[in-house]
């Protein structure tokens, strides 16, 4: 009876340091897969003011024309998470106050980082946010 014993804990440590080492070379030789983004909101060219901004505060997402360059802004203050109001000349979180410009650095605190930058992909006369 104590053999027996002894024969299936070794045979139950077998399967688990088999299993073990299996999955560590797994994680480590396998490439990890890049997440895909989810589509925010998807936008025409044409609709973008030059020199002015779209702000969807449902997908808390402003999209932003300076010259021939396009490009989206989260608008989730990193300090805490409010939705960022977009004013004339900059952004305002109405909680605490940070103060963010056209780019989304930062010009007042509490917030100590940039509002995040988000993907925008053309296709066509479109433009996909991505986030």
């Amino acid at each position: 009876m104590e053999k027996s014993r002894r024969t299936r804990r070794r045979v139950l440590q077998t399967i688990a340091l088999v299993g073990t080492w299996g999955f560590l070379a797994w994680r480590f030789l396998v490439p990890v897969q890049e997440s895909r983004k989810k589509l925010l909101l998807e936008v025409k060219k044409s609709d973008i003011p030059s020199g002015g901004a779209l702000v969807y505060r449902q997908s808390r997402v402003a999209v932003i024309r300076r010259d021939e360059e396009i490009y989206a802004l989260s608008l989730v203050c990193t300090h805490l998470g409010c939705t960022v109001n977009v004013t004339p000349n900059n952004l305002v979180c109405p909680c605490h106050g940070s103060v963010f410009d056209r780019n989304g650095a930062v010009l007042k605190g509490p917030s100590d980082r940039p509002l995040a930058r988000l993907e925008v992909q053309e296709k066509g006369d479109s433009l996909m946010v991505l986030g």
